[in-house]
């Protein structure tokens, strides 16, 4: 190895012992009495860079850098090994390093010690390091029946700590989103069709841009038949009946007259089943067409109907079409398609 390796160390380390002895002061330590100690915070967001400066007079003999109590410039010698840390050319009076890519390790104190004219002097800077809130877990999506109970929950972490807000989207296709609450959790009790859509949760401590997921909320509810209307139509026409019902999931449809149900086939009527639409086309109405037919709309969660009027020119004072005639089939048929419908699940 040769002499002068045995004298590497140990002189470096007498280097590192003078400075501390001579003017450093590590950081944490109070400045000794006649010290000229200031301190200023710096502010950084993760990733970014921090300008440690640091100024000095034209008859500064010693300068060093030192975070904590590690040196990281004595002079314009480097001592640290970290690639991201650079002394700045700068002018004659600053003497300033730059922190590139910083990180939460990065966080802390960092002291400039000056030996001027025999007399220390010493800046101490902190760095504080921002981490931009970010969310970190976030329930799934969910599909949950009508009057059931929903918690929703969404973590976020980040420095300073964030704030969580929600907001709700309604399925109903409205774009707008409203307020609904501050905190991780959001409760949900006896959740109704109208609370389905989408849960927005929005973290932010202002450091960058907010963190934003969804939590879509779908609430199984059993028919509503929106749509039932009595239609006039002639004999020997085309013409159709329509039956539209709101459901989670789908519904599904079948028509009967009085208690008949009907079937495609060559009986002259065709049903044609849409999203939320039943229709029950007439290729060429007759006089047996007209009378009272009923659209039946069923789903898991239950079953309704809605009776709708054909008839022809002249038959409006024999049936009171302006009437919301709603009714059942029969009894007996009621039950079997209850019957038939949940042994398929």
């Amino acid at each position: 190895m040769g002499i002068y390796s045995y004298f590497v160390l140990p002189w470096k380390c007498l280097v590192v012992i003078s400075l501390r002895l001579l003017f450093l002061v590590p950081a944490g330590v109070p400045a000794r009495s006649g010290d000229s100690f200031s301190k200023d915070n710096i502010t950084v967001r993760q990733g970014g860079s921090a300008v440690l400066r640091c100024s000095v007079d034209p008859k500064v003999s010693r300068v060093a850098w030192l975070n904590r109590t590690t040196i990281l410039f004595a002079g314009e010698e480097k001592w640290s090994l970290d690639p991201r840390v650079i002394l700045l050319d700068t002018v004659q009076t600053e003497y300033s390093i730059k922190i590139e890519n910083v990180d939460l390790q990065d966080e802390g104190p960092y002291v400039c010690s000056i030996l001027s004219d025999k007399l220390p002097k010493s800046t101490k800077v902190h760095l504080i390091v921002q981490v931009p809130a970010k969310i970190v877990n976030i329930s799934t999506d969910i599909t949950v029946n009508e009057g059931s109970n929903v918690t929703l929950m969404c973590l976020a972490i980040g420095r300073p700590d964030p704030s969580i807000i929600w907001k709700h989207r309604s399925s109903s296709g409205v774009p707008t989103s409203r307020f609904l609450t501050e905190g991780e959790y959001v409760e949900i009790t006896a959740i109704t069709k109208e609370q389905s859509g989408v849960y927005e949760c929005m973290s932010t401590n202002y450091v960058s841009a907010p963190d934003v997921k969804i939590v879509r909320v779908t609430v199984n509810y059993p028919p509503v038949i929106s749509r039932a209307r009595n239609s006039l139509i002639g004999v020997g026409q085309r013409g159709m009946l329509q039956c539209e019902a709101s459901a989670v999931p789908l519904a599904d449809f079948e028509w009967y007259k009085e208690d008949r149900k009907l079937l495609n086939g060559p009986n002259g009527v065709k049903i044609e089943n849409k999203g939320k639409q039943s229709m029950l086309s007439f290729f060429n109405v007759s006089e047996e067409d007209y009378g009272n037919y009923t659209c039946v709309a069923m789903n898991i969660m239950g079953i309704t109907n809605a009776s709708i009027i054909l008839y022809g020119p002249g038959m409006r004072d024999m049936i009171d079409i302006n009437s919301a005639v709603s009714h059942l089939p029969s009894y007996l048929l009621l039950m079997t398609l209850v019957t038939a419908y949940f042994l398929k699940f």
